[in-house]
């Protein structure tokens, strides 16, 4: 299990989004894709894969941390747990056993945005894969001890992958500093006052609202007929009945506002640093501004040929690792981040300056098209060594329908990232302003404590 912070699945690693687009795009001919929404409201998707006889089952709830209210962080996350804990026909731990049974593999992660659950296993066991998920869609019935004993879980994920996580507690501070909406900075995995604040209660009405076939995409990648497919999804869930949403809340926010800036001490022996720019992301298939911002994370920071790993950390070596991201699609408002752990000697404000050199050269200059054209040869051979992926396939699936866009879309954004020129970057370079800026550094807990010995002097 997992969950995001700022965009970043803290399960599976950071990337830019356009890779998940990469790793989905290029299929055989005879892949075909159909896609139906059922009377009470379910999306299905099924793309066939005939290349292994395997299937990935995924289930994608729009529901996450963005829909939470202030004191209630980190309910979508732990229901997400809670979703393991038992129906009247599947008893507490009996999903997990029965689908390792099979000979598959489950898991399930949330983000700001969705939860979602995910299977794999030999297709045969399809059909009873889908019972399971439609039985734990309606009739989930965990025990206030289940709920108990997850939270302590729970409780203790957060200390071991946030509170003693520079990375990721940096990000969570980022948030909070750059939006002023409390959906916008609320963590994924919950505050701890929270955690320990949440009852079983919230998560039965949690769930009671949201799990439901009307706010739920069920993504099918597999060695399927895709027809016979959707017939039986639809077997599985079409007597469920769809309910009454709760009106979703207004996450849009300001992008300019004044630079914002903090520091904090941590679990580091390096101090390290988190440059975010409040940037545009995508919202209909039109945008130009968020395919440059993508291609512009690429050129700075996302490979080993980048501007700051070429200028910087190879060069001038005045960073011991640097990278750069950015997520084009989301419900959420979106950060364009740099990350970097100056060497030893060398000051993280030394280092921001030369950071935003490298923009400000962009903005003024632009990129040459060798540069621009080594950009597109690297996304092109992400998606020739990865597209195999029928996790992937089916991630990127779930990922569009899910935030307003149509599966059949998928090659179009493709084709419109490649596109993108370099007077396009320069735009998109000149958006990374003071304005929209929010800058973390973290110090090693040893630098604190030297600090409060010379004041104590």
């Amino acid at each position: 299990m997992g969950f995001f912070i700022g965009g970043i699945q803290i399960m599976f690693g950071r990337k830019t989004l356009f890779t998940a687009l990469l790793l989905a795009w290029v299929m055989p001919a005879w892949a075909q894709t159909l896609k139906a929404t059922l009377p009470n409201g379910l999306q299905v998707i099924v793309r066939e894969d005939h290349r292994a006889p395997v299937v990935m089952s995924q289930i994608w709830y729009r529901v996450g941390s963005v829909d939470e209210k202030v004191g209630k962080s980190g309910l979508s996350h732990a229901l997400e747990h809670m979703m393991f804990k038992g129906t009247p026909n599947v008893p507490s731990g009996e999903f997990s056993r029965r689908v390792s049974a099979m000979g598959g593999v489950l898991n399930a992660y949330t983000s700001p945005t969705e939860t979602v659950f995910h299977e794999n296993a030999a297709k045969e066991h399809l059909p009873k894969l889908l019972e399971m998920e439609a039985d734990r869609m309606v009739n989930l019935n965990f025990s206030n001890r289940d709920f108990n004993n997850e939270m302590k879980v729970i409780r203790e994920e957060r200390r071991q992958t946030v509170d003693d996580n520079p990375i990721n507690n940096m990000y969570e501070q980022m948030l909070f500093r750059a939006y002023d909406k409390p959906s916008n900075r609320t963590a994924v995995i919950g505050h701890m006052r929270d955690l320990h604040g949440l009852k079983a209660a919230d998560l039965r009405d949690w769930y009671k609202k949201w799990y439901a076939p009307n706010n739920a995409t069920m993504v099918i990648v597999g060695d399927v007929n895709a027809q016979e497919t959707l017939d039986l999804v639809k077997q599985k869930f079409a007597h469920i009945p769809a309910k009454k949403l709760p009106e979703r809340q207004n996450l849009q926010e300001k992008e300019v506002k004044k630079a914002v800036s903090a520091h904090a001490y941590g679990n580091t022996q390096q101090p390290i640093m988190l440059l975010g720019y409040r940037v545009p992301h995508l919202r209909t298939i039109n945008d130009t501004t968020p395919y440059a911002l993508d291609m512009l994370a690429t050129i700075l920071g996302s490979h080993s040929a980048s501007r700051f790993e070429t200028n910087l950390v190879r060069g001038k070596q005045l960073a011991l690792e640097m990278d750069s991201s950015y997520t084009i699609i989301s419900r959420q408002p979106q950060m364009f981040h740099i990350s970097a752990m100056p060497r030893e000697g060398v000051s993280t404000a030394q280092l921001k300056a030369e950071i935003e050199a490298q923009i400000a050269d962009i903005a003024q200059n632009g990129v040459s098209e060798a540069e621009l054209q080594q950009a597109r040869v690297i996304q092109e051979s992400s998606l020739i060594f990865s597209r195999d992926s029928m996790a992937n396939q089916a991630a990127w699936l779930g990922t569009l329908e899910s935030n307003g866009f149509d599966f059949s879309q998928e090659d179009e954004l493709y084709q419109r990232v490649l596109k993108v020129s370099a007077a396009e970057i320069q735009a998109a370079a000149k958006l990374l302003t003071p304005q929209r800026e929010v800058y973390i550094v973290m110090y090693p807990h040893a630098m604190k404590q030297k600090r409060v010995a010379v004041r104590q002097k």
